[in-house]
Formats: structure tokens, C-alpha cells, sequence
């Protein structure tokens, strides 16, 4: 059973349950948990498909959980869940944060590329373009110049029609991954959204 507090606004896939990616499975729980080992509980740190917001798990024993696997956080083998902060990850779950992000990116891609699409203005200066890493003005002019050709379609299509985005996917990612690490950004366009 999931806390009753646990508010998952991640995708929720064919059965309808929230969705995080595993970054780290601790299968004799915490190390600073104190209690005896037999007290203590399986636990897994994930990334939510959706909101990109981080949970610590607590696991059925038994349950059968790697990284980089993608479980309903409500559903069977997660008996709780509760959002954390990156600081609180071990250093196996920090380290896995980028390959989970990619990981998530390419299993969505027309997601990610309706960005490219939909990006909007945040303020008269600043558009959510800008918010990307080496996304300049003359480069977010470019997207939006071509955006009005016709929507993109591909990764692939934004690198060949946008004139100097060579890598318009990782530019999403590292985007990401700054939100999930930094808790301070004064704006966010991926992690941690309110739906």
C-alpha cells in the first residue's frame, strides 16, 4: 500500500498506476537504519516516468526489483513510497539519475520533441527555450522559425532543420538532470512540475 500522503502525478501506464524507473535497490534496507536486520525492509530509490520527482520505495520482501526496471509505485512489491530529495539518494542512485532520464527520454521521445514544438514564452525576456543548456537568442530563434514550417517530428528532424542544435536530445537531458540535482532553479520546465 502506497502513503495515503504520497501525491505521484507520474505517467501512469496501461493499468493506470504511477511509474518510476529504479535507481538503486537496497535489498537489506538502509545503512542508517539502525534496527536489527530482521526488522529491517527491502528499499529502492526511483525516478517518476512523468514529473521526474524522486521516491525512496519501500519493497515487499521478495520482490523481485533491479535497476533500471520500471515499477507502478502502486502496485504489487511497493509496499509505501515517499518523495525525496536528490541530496537524500545514495551515491548508486545519484550516479544512475542521467542513464534513467536517457532512458525515459527515448522510451517517450514525441514527448520530449512536442518541447521543441510547444515551448512558450515565461516572461517578455525569457522563453522556455532559453532555459536550455547552449540555447541562446539566435538559436531559440531558429526553433521557432522552423517550428512554424511544421512541427518536429524527431530528434533527428530538430538536429537537421535547426541550424547549430547538433544534439537537441541531450540538450533535454542535461536540462532535466539540472532540474532533478538543483532544488534553487527559479524555473522549471520538466522536474517536479505541478500537473
Amino acid at each position: 500500500m502506497s502513503d495515503p500522503d504520497s501525491d505521484a502525478p507520474d505517467a501512469a501506464d496501461d493499468d493506470g498506476g504511477p511509474v518510476a524507473v529504479l535507481l538503486d535497490v537496497l535489498p537489506n534496507g538502509r545503512p542508517d537504519d539502525d534496527r536489527p536486520p530482521s526488522r529491517k525492509t527491502p528499499v529502492a530509490y526511483g525516478l517518476g516516468t512523468d514529473s521526474f520527482r524522486l521516491y525512496e520505495l519501500g519493497l515487499d520482501e521478495g520482490a523481485d526489483a533491479s535497476v533500471g526496471d520500471r515499477v507502478e509505485l502502486d502496485g504489487p512489491g511497493v509496499g509505501r513510497y515517499r518523495e525525496v530529495e536528490y541530496d537524500d539518494l545514495t551515491r548508486n542512485a545519484a550516479a544512475e539519475v542521467e542513464y534513467a532520464v536517457e532512458a525515459i527520454v527515448d522510451a517517450d521521445e514525441r514527448r520530449f520533441v512536442d518541447f521543441y514544438n510547444e515551448a512558450g514564452p515565461i516572461t517578455l525576456r525569457l522563453h522556455q527555450l532559453n532555459l536550455l543548456p547552449g540555447v541562446g537568442k539566435q538559436l531559440r530563434n531558429n526553433v521557432l522559425d522552423e517550428r512554424k514550417r511544421g512541427p518536429f517530428e524527431s530528434f533527428e528532424e530538430v538536429s537537421e532543420r535547426v541550424s547549430g542544435l547538433h544534439r537537441p536530445r541531450e540538450v533535454i537531458v542535461e536540462r532535466i538532470v539540472e532540474e532533478i540535482r538543483e532544488d534553487d532553479l527559479k524555473y522549471r520546465t520538466f522536474a517536479g512540475r505541478e500537473e
